[in-house]
C-alpha cells in the first residue's frame, strides 16, 4: 500500500467526558456527494476512535504542506496531542487544526470493525477551506504534491 500516494489528515473528536482526542490518518475517502459522506479508518481500541464512536461526531482537518510536525504529533500514541497547541473548537464546535487546508465537521453515520481498524462513515455537516498546498504521504514518508502543468504522454513512466 506504500506505493499509493495519499493526503494526510487529522481526525479529532470531543469524548463524552469533554476531553479532546485526535489521530493522524491517511486512509480517507469521499464516499458520496448526495448525501455528502466520507470514510475514515481508525485504529481499533485507540482513545480517538472511542471518542469518535462514543460522541457520534468528529472533525477532519486536511493538513497543509507545512504541517508535517502536526501529523507527527497526532501520530504518537498515548499522548495529549492538544497539550500546548493553540487549537480551540472555535466556530466548528469540535477541535480542529488551525491553518489546515480544510475542516469537515461530521456526524457518525455508521461504523464497523474491519481487521485492526474501525471503518467510520461520516455525514458532512459543515465545511470550510482555504488555498494552499497539501501534505502528502508516499513510500512511508511525507512528500509534497507537484502540480502538473503539461499533459503527460499516454502510459508514460
Amino acid at each position: 500500500m506504500s506505493r499509493f500516494a495519499t493526503g494526510v489528515a487529522v481526525v479529532t473528536a470531543r469524548a463524552p467526558d469533554g476531553t479532546r482526542h485526535g489521530m493522524t490518518v491517511n486512509s480517507f475517502t469521499s464516499v458520496s456527494l448526495d448525501p455528502p459522506l466520507l470514510l475514515v479508518c481508525l485504529t481499533t481500541g485507540a482513545r480517538s476512535t472511542e471518542a469518535v464512536t462514543g460522541a457520534g461526531r468528529f472533525a477532519v482537518s486536511f493538513l497543509s504542506a507545512r504541517q508535517q510536525h502536526i501529523a507527527l504529533r497526532f501520530a504518537r500514541r498515548g499522548e495529549d496531542h492538544f497539550a500546548g497547541l493553540p487549537a480551540d473548537d472555535g466556530e466548528h464546535s469540535l477541535p480542529v487544526v488551525p491553518g489546515a487546508l480544510a475542516h469537515l465537521v461530521c456526524d457518525v453515520d455508521r461504523h464497523l470493525v474491519a481487521g485492526d481498524h474501525v471503518v467510520v462513515v461520516g455525514r458532512v455537516r459543515e465545511m470550510c477551506d482555504r488555498p494552499g498546498e497539501p501534505l502528502a504521504f508516499f513510500g512511508g514518508r511525507f512528500t509534497e504534491v507537484a502540480l502538473q502543468h503539461e499533459e503527460a504522454p499516454l502510459w508514460s513512466f
